[in-house]
């Protein structure tokens, strides 16, 4: 089976739970998502079957007390268990990361007791699930200028706007949406079948086919007093869960990276030109070691980060580097490989254009590569170059 790539032995710096929780989900990804992922992409359908079985290998809310039935791990599982999902597809990884980090965990840190009591159990057992609101048609990369807004009425808000991109949407339970209420970017839950609510799918696309893309369209959509996150008040709540879910993102690209560079390395010695495997030519050698180089910094890049994370060390622009770095890598990575199984690299029969193309999508999302790289200067240089 699939062993990853670990030139520089990170393994000894894991613990026990973590190789073990690292290796229960790679036997699963080989097991349940690989036989059968090429023909979810090229259906574009979601594997929604999956759901209930990743739910029971604890993959939802992790990091979480166990007292709300989650595994009760800490980042560093949790970007182990990331990597591997996204070794299968980023797909199967996204879907992951929102459930955690968009939803369980705007939750966790902002809802009543009483919303937390009653959604993380269902969350993190996949008895519910949930999609996060925050992209507009108008607003990505600037969420603060959002339109959509929430107007306090008797028992509750109407809800008005348009939410795009949204992992998720059309099969979601619970809607973690965000609007602005009296001028202030505020969070409210949002309950599928509500009268007014509207989540229709975005079809067409060429990355992420094997995931749930779609819209959150509020039309004088009421949403009760007992639904609104009473603790998340201003841009920077949404802004704290982007961050968590980079964390992630930062990982998971590690294995679309590892699984491309693996496919590069096997075929390099078995692929005959010229007499011999093309892996014993000096220019494929070249550039088999070069991703390996630059998959092996990536990797010690979200050790650290994920051990200052457990320590409560890491800032959001720590964060916001290692997703920066990481995407561009796999990116590099997935092209790389790409050219070196020439016209077969394009075929479904291997993994690495089905990775270059999610890719595509991972670089932009969650922040795009550009806003990566203002959050470092910025903090850098001590001055904000948004505009």
């Amino acid at each position: 089976m699939y062993a990853g790539s670990d030139y520089y032995n990170l393994e000894e710096w894991l613990t026990d739970d973590e190789i073990m929780i690292r290796n229960v989900v790679r036997e699963w990804v080989a097991e349940r998502v690989l036989p059968k992922i090429e023909e979810q992409y090229r259906s574009g359908r979601f594997p929604v079957d999956l759901v209930p079985e990743m739910a029971e290998l604890g993959l939802f809310g992790m990091t979480l007390p166990e007292k709300y039935g989650s595994a009760g791990l800490k980042d560093v599982a949790y970007g182990l268990v990331m990597q591997e999902l996204e070794w299968g597809d980023s797909g199967i990884r996204s879907f992951a990361s929102v459930q955690s980090a968009l939803v369980i965990y705007p939750i966790f840190n902002w809802g009543s007791r009483e919303q937390i009591d009653y959604w993380l159990p269902k969350l993190i057992r996949a008895e519910k699930i949930g999609a996060f609101g925050l992209t507009e048609p108008d607003y990505g990369s600037n969420p603060a200028g959002m339109i959509t807004k929430a107007k306090k009425v008797d028992g509750g808000y109407i809800l008005n706007g348009t939410k795009t991109w949204i992992t998720n949407s059309s099969i979601a339970d619970v809607l973690v949406v965000w609007a602005k209420l009296d001028g202030v970017v505020a969070g409210f839950l949002v309950e599928k079948d509500w009268k007014g609510l509207s989540c229709p799918e975005i079809r067409g696309k060429w990355s992420l086919r094997a995931s749930v893309t779609g819209e959150i369209v509020l039309d004088d959509v009421f949403v009760p007093e007992s639904h609104r996150l009473q603790s998340a008040n201003g841009i920077k709540c949404p802004l704290s869960c982007l961050t968590r879910a980079r964390y992630g993102i930062a990982w998971g690209v590690l294995g679309a990276a590892m699984a491309c560079y693996s496919t590069a390395l096997d075929y390099s010695k078995t692929r005959i030109q010229w007499g011999k495997p093309i892996g014993g030519f000096q220019m494929v050698q070249e550039k088999l070691v070069k991703m390996l180089t630059e998959i092996t910094k990536a990797q010690l890049l979200v050790y650290r980060l994920g051990r200052m994370q457990e320590a409560g060390k890491a800032q959001y622009w720590h964060v916001s580097l290692a997703k920066r770095n990481n995407c561009e890598m796999a990116l590099d990575v997935a092209r790389t490989a790409r050219d070196l199984l020439g016209a077969n690299g394009i075929s479904d029969e291997y993994p690495i254009m089905r990775h270059m193309m999610n890719l595509e999508a991972v670089y932009t999302y969650e922040g795009t590569h550009h806003m990566q790289t203002l959050i470092v200067g910025g903090n850098i240089t001590g001055m904000e170059a948004y505009q």
